[in-house]
């Protein structure tokens, strides 16, 4: 099977609601927010892993649940994606597993993984922190999450290795990736903004400090005085985890993995590099405020200083306090949650569809019966072979 090729399908009619359990469990999503913010509690990476978790899921034939299958078709020998090497190391499938478990308690067979997925993405957004002073932003940005998907039942192994964005990828790959998917250049960079939180092993940035593409030499783009401090952090070798991004720069989950698991060591990175930058951590400016500075994380971060049509968006979100960042954020995630995903009679409907996850959830499923009141067009995502 050869690379994929997607085509968006402008008007197809997806049949997604806002609040779409309100009958058939009334307090789904009050139960994801609330045991959300128990898991936030304990361990404030959750937000940053679901989002990684959900992007993966989304950028890859929609917001389906695939990521989350232990076989394909229910063939075993089928490797799935979360063999892929862009997706080795993602995290948050045990928390959708501890969410789906007091899901499945009050409303057996009801709520889609996908669902639980994109609602506690959600929720994670909204709580985590935000170094801004201003009140009402004090968490990440708001949007609504249609609800309604059904869980895929194939997962996409080659789709997954070739089509999520690398981290020494360059800013017309990106562009074209994201662009394969209906997201503009303006999209493009609100969404890949995400990497304002989470946590990044130094696995992910080495080969950018000792031997970029290949070449044997550190990544050309980085300033002497950036290389020398990410060197001291990073040195050959060393398995260090950082936090954020530069003197805190962007956290970045990144987008694309590599085989090797992430240390679980970590530290806080705005607290051991200059202090020359505000420090940060949340739906901010910070981000963009360190591209401006040279001071991306990955090569596919700094990218996005490449060209004047992206590098003006840089501008835009660095100027303030993150107003003009967040409000694009939510409008990208909105779109990015209804991606190519799957209602009515197809897929499945509730599942545990992962051998990882609990047995006796995994066996509970049933069909979703489908309520349809409002009908939202979205553009939907078609693969051809």
């Amino acid at each position: 099977m050869g690379r994929s090729h997607f085509n968006i399908s402008q008007g197809h009619e997806l049949r997604l609601e806002y609040d779409y359990y309100r009958d058939k469990c009334p307090d789904a999503e009050k139960i994801v927010r609330s045991k959300m913010a128990q898991l936030y509690s304990q361990d404030k990476q959750v937000p940053a892993n679901l989002l990684r978790l959900f992007f993966h899921d989304c950028f890859i034939m929609g917001c389906d649940a695939s990521v989350f299958l232990d076989d394909s078709n229910g063939n075993e020998s089928h490797p799935i994606e979360r063999q892929a090497i862009p997706s080795q190391t993602l995290k948050g499938f045990d928390k959708i597993n501890l969410i789906k478990e007091e899901l499945e308690e009050a409303c057996p067979g009801m709520v889609s993984c996908a669902d639980a997925l994109a609602l506690a993405t959600r929720d994670g957004i909204l709580l985590h922190s935000n170094v801004c002073a201003m009140k009402e932003q004090a968490g990440g940005p708001y949007y609504p999450v249609f609800t309604g998907r059904r869980d895929s039942i194939k997962s996409y192994f080659q789709e997954a290795t070739a089509e999520i964005p690398g981290p020494d990828d360059d800013l017309n790959k990106i562009l074209h990736l994201f662009s394969l998917r209906g997201f503009s250049p303006r999209e493009t960079v609100s969404l890949i903004g995400a990497h304002n939180i989470g946590k990044i092993s130094c696995q992910f940035i080495r080969n950018r400090l000792y031997d970029f593409l290949g070449t044997g030499q550190p990544d050309p783009t980085m300033s002497d005085d950036f290389l020398v401090e990410m060197r001291v952090l990073c040195g050959d070798g060393n398995q260090t985890s950082l936090h954020g991004s530069p003197a805190p720069a962007s956290a970045p989950a990144p987008m694309r993995s590599s085989g090797m698991r992430e240390s679980t060591l970590g530290m806080n990175y705005y607290q051991r590099l200059s202090t020359s930058i505000s420090s940060g951590a949340g739906f901010d400016a910070h981000y963009y405020q360190n591209l401006l500075r040279g001071r991306g994380l990955l090569h596919a971060d700094q990218q996005l200083m490449a060209e004047e049509k992206t590098a003006k968006l840089v501008w835009a979100y660095a100027s303030d306090c993150g107003t003009a960042y967040r409000t694009d954020f939510a409008r990208v995630m909105l779109k990015m949650s209804n991606l190519g995903v799957l209602s009515g009679s197809q897929g499945q409907g509730s599942s545990y569809p992962g051998n990882h996850l609990m047995t006796v959830l995994y066996i509970a499923t049933c069909i979703m019966l489908y309520r349809g009141t409002i009908a939202i067009n979205f553009q939907r995502i078609r693969i051809f072979w």
